[in-house]
């Protein structure tokens, strides 16, 4: 019924007490796969001796975020699709309880469940939403968890620490053979997919009774996990990726209208975004500039997404009128 694709990075600690997590869940039907980005033989070898039920497809290099996922997705059957950080754990429930979330609607492709930080006290995400300067927003994030978002309901996408996808959702809008762009490398690749899929009329709901906690930033920022203000702590090329993954989801999905909307919003946060970046980190500066291709791909795709849609409708309607 449901296929996990667990990217494996963070280290041996954070991998083994997701997987257990995964045993112990209250669904048993659970194809596990582990995709290793870490190169570490550690890794490899603690999932073979310790869960030889996992299917494990180890990267000679780290190959990001995204693109691991791809590798996983691909090789999952399953109806249901959990992605997972590897230092997320997640309650005995976690997978039970989400499920239901996808039967509320039959176009609902995303389901998140309540995210919380590993001290189990303090909100990590209920809920993916669009700001207003076109960044992902987790709603609760950084907050005390008393309740506020115990009410489940319908929400714009869901974090890639924990997201839960349809599949069809995913068949549906991949692009070539990309569910996830791998463009994005790492960052924002949850925002992306989101909003591609609200744009082909999928919806996004949240079940707060499905809980799972999240070490955020073990993967990138280990020395200073669960830390406000990320952009602070991260190398050069994840800056780099942090700022330019945000242009490639404006420019593959917003609208003009929406565009002309979050203008005064978008130059505010540019123009401070901007001055830190020169200031402070002039080699992502360098950097993203050396990547701008990437900028140009995004186009592409956004009319290449548009035109194949056209041909879908016209293709629907021929059908119509022949059947007529």
């Amino acid at each position: 019924m449901v296929s996990v694709i667990v990217v494996a990075f963070a280290g041996e600690n954070y991998i083994r007490k997701c997987l257990d997590s995964l045993t112990r869940q209250s669904c048993r039907y659970l194809d596990i796969i582990v995709v290793d980005n870490s190169a570490k033989p550690d890794i490899e070898r603690l999932i073979q001796r310790s869960y030889p039920a996992v299917r494990l497809f180890v990267q000679e290099k780290n190959i990001f975020y995204g693109p691991a996922l791809n590798i996983g997705i691909k090789q999952g059957s399953a109806e249901y699709i959990l992605c997972l950080n590897d230092d997320v754990v997640l309650d005995d429930s976690f997978v039970e309880k989400a499920l239901r979330g996808f039967s509320v609607d039959k176009k609902i492709g995303m389901v998140s469940g309540k995210i919380l930080r590993s001290d189990r006290a303090t909100i990590d995400s209920t809920g993916l939403f669009l700001s207003a300067w076109a960044s992902p927003l987790e709603r609760g994030y950084g907050k005390k968890d008393n309740g506020q978002f115990d009410k489940e309901g319908f929400i714009f996408g869901v974090s890639g620490a924990a997201a839960f996808y349809r599949r069809k959702m995913l068949d549906g809008i991949k692009e070539g053979g990309s569910y996830f762009d791998t463009d994005f490398a790492m960052f924002y690749e949850d925002l992306d997919i989101a909003w591609r899929a609200l744009r082909a009329g999928w919806k996004g709901y949240y079940i707060p009774d499905a809980v799972a906690y999240h070490s955020r930033g073990a993967s990138t920022r280990p020395d200073n996990t669960g830390k406000k203000f990320a952009r602070l702590y991260i190398d050069d090329t994840l800056q780099m990726h942090l700022v330019k993954n945000r242009y490639l989801a404006i420019i593959k999905n917003i609208s003009l209208s929406n565009l002309l909307l979050r203008l005064p919003f978008l130059a505010f946060y540019d123009f401070f975004l901007w001055v830190y970046i020169l200031i402070f980190r002039p080699k992502a500066a360098k950097l993203f500039l050396a990547n701008v291709n990437s900028l140009r791909n995004a186009l592409r795709k956004r009319f290449s997404v548009g035109e194949k849609r056209k041909q879908t409708v016209a293709q629907a309607q021929k059908s119509l009128d022949t059947s007529g």
